[in-house]
């Protein structure tokens, strides 16, 4: 990571990041988002109550969630404070595979990313970014510790009333520590991040080796979706998410016995969010192969034997 960038332990996961990061970047200015799902949703009305204009850039609303907004399409706010996406939606099953560049679009605005749900599953282009943070949950420890990574030059802009315990620069200036750390949470983080360093595939290492292993399984499931007449994903190829992937059965009747035979299989928590439906399956750096390939011979038997 470039040495002009701070690292931060916080409290309050990604939604009060939602508050917070407006609190410290909007400058009573505009602020750009970039809609792509329910979390970015969250965030842009969290937003609108501390910016002065909340403007989107683009949406997926309209393909209902299931692409990404061209970049070259998207409607940047001249003088924008900053530009927010959410890099990868969990209920949507949607993931920038890419992160956008800002100025190659003309804009100098920092890009701020949430990427609460697949922090270190793949490594980050840090010449792209101002601001990141993400919940600790998903790839990195316990509920409670948030993790925000944030360029030194976007520091020491606090609207007045933002509270002094989620002022970044006084964050910064007292190591995580201008009040009392979620200690516990940021232990555990501290070992992922050593488990981490020595994960190896081949050549690749960190989290370089890390991302090839997410690659293979997301890839395993989707390959066996894409080659059912089944079960679907919705969501278009470019932009499918390697963590979260939902899927539907060609026959929607038989959810809830796909959902007790996969608990008799031991597989657990696949019911897919209520906004959406049908199932989803979640692929966190933690899943081995192994419970992927578990998951497909389940549900290849479950289809085999209803169809």
């Amino acid at each position: 990571m470039p040495a002009e960038f701070k690292i931060l332990f916080m409290q309050g996961g990604g939604l009060a990041e939602n508050a917070i990061v407006p609190l410290n970047l909007s400058r009573g200015a505009t602020v750009d988002f970039v809609v792509t799902g329910s979390w970015s949703q969250k965030s842009r009305k969290e937003a609108g109550k501390y910016a002065a204009e909340v403007h989107t850039a683009a949406s997926g609303a309209d393909s209902k969630f299931t692409t990404l907004p061209d970049p070259s399409t998207w409607q940047l706010s001249r003088g924008a404070s900053y530009l927010h996406i959410c890099s990868n939606e969990t209920i949507d099953g949607i993931e920038f595979q890419q992160l956008p560049d800002l100025k190659a679009l003309g804009s100098d605005a920092p890009l701020v990313i949430d990427f609460s749900s697949h922090v270190a599953s793949r490594p980050v282009d840090w010449s792209k970014v101002g601001l990141a943070f993400g919940g600790a949950q998903k790839n990195l420890g316990p509920a409670g510790l948030t993790l925000v990574v944030v360029r030194e030059d976007l520091l020491g802009h606090v609207l007045p009333a933002c509270p002094s315990a989620f002022d970044y620069e006084v964050v910064a200036e007292n190591a995580s520590m201008f009040n009392t750390p979620p200690t516990w949470g940021i232990y555990i983080a501290g070992l992922t991040f050593e488990w981490l360093k020595n994960q190896r595939e081949g050549d690749a290492t960190g989290v370089a080796a890390i991302e090839l292993r997410n690659i293979a399984k997301a890839k395993a499931l989707y390959d066996f979706i894409d080659a059912s007449d089944f079960y679907v994903n919705k969501v278009a190829v470019n932009c499918r998410s390697r963590m979260n992937i939902p899927f539907f059965l060609n026959d929607e009747s038989r959810n809830d016995d796909f959902l007790a035979g996969a608990k008799a299989h031991h597989l657990l928590q696949l019911k897919g969010h209520k906004s959406v439906g049908g199932m989803r399956a979640s692929l966190y750096n933690a899943m081995p192969m192994a419970g992927v390939e578990a998951l497909i011979a389940y549900m290849r038997e479950f289809a085999r034997k209803h169809s």
